[in-house]
């Protein structure tokens, strides 16, 4: 079985972003306290808005690797900071392939664009992966289930690897009634994509709230179709770094020193 394999490095550490918010210096001595403690579902990426990267520059602790979310005109210099993925929506009348020359970016940092999840019939070129935004601060800021599905499969038929962010609080979908709708899971979203590797529709997956039935789908993960999820499904952002951990704990798929 491969259910560790499904969970190990799935985690980003978004700390900074909403609706955690923290402040550089606590977002910092967290991702510290983290690394100390190796665990093993956290990536340790330590994701950056790049109008903050200034910040990073001489402080004591720095994270180990960044990801940059760029949020200004132009991509930073890096320096030697530790920058592997850099992040932004895809702009107005411009192609993937497009924003990556524009980009320029060095050959060891990854570009994932974002993209809307119903309209991935989109070129992308070999290196370049995509990003999918689950959720946000307004209940229209949540994909259907159906938009999600489609997005997973055309990744998965297409051989792009993709990441994911917003909205993954917990691992099981559940109904949010602040907001009225309903969350995607995290581990709905890691067993989509791999029924969709298998070649199964990963809608059905998406949707259920059967905590039962995800545990059971997840022990029975087999080890080829884990690593191909997982070489897709490359990570996705958390503002907690705790909560996913606590969550795959409590329904028993990871053990203590796994987590």
């Amino acid at each position: 079985m491969g259910t560790m394999s499904v969970f190990t490095a799935l985690v980003d550490d978004a700390g900074l972003f909403p609706p955690t918010s923290l402040h550089m210096d606590e977002a910092l001595a967290r991702n510290e306290r983290d690394l100390s403690k190796s665990i093993d579902v956290l990536t340790h990426r330590f994701l950056c808005p790049a109008s903050r990267i200034d910040r990073l520059r001489g402080v004591p602790y720095r994270p180990r690797r960044i990801g940059l979310i760029l949020d200004t005109v132009k991509v930073p210099d890096f320096g030697d900071l530790p920058v592997d993925f850099v992040e932004l929506p895809l702009p107005p009348d411009t192609s993937v392939p497009e924003l990556a020359a524009r980009l320029g970016l060095p050959g060891n940092v990854r570009l994932f664009v974002e993209v809307t999840p119903h309209k991935t019939a989109v070129e992308v070129p070999g290196g370049v992966g995509l990003k999918v935004r689950c959720g946000g601060a307004s209940a229209e800021a949540f994909p259907p289930v159906e938009h999600l599905a489609q997005f997973i499969k055309f990744c998965v038929d297409q051989d792009i690897p993709f990441k994911a962010t917003a909205g993954l609080h917990h691992a099981v979908r559940h109904f949010d009634p602040t907001l009225g709708v309903d969350r995607h899971g995290f581990l709905n979203l890691v067993l989509a994509v791999c029924e969709a590797v298998e070649g199964r529709d990963p809608a059905p997956v998406l949707r259920t709230t059967d905590v039962g039935q995800l545990v059971r789908l997840a022990r029975d993960v087999p080890e080829d179709t884990a690593k191909q999820a997982r070489r897709l499904l490359v990570s996705y952002g958390s503002c907690s770094t705790s909560t996913p951990v606590d969550d795959l704990r409590a329904l028993g798929l990871i053990d203590e020193e796994d987590s």
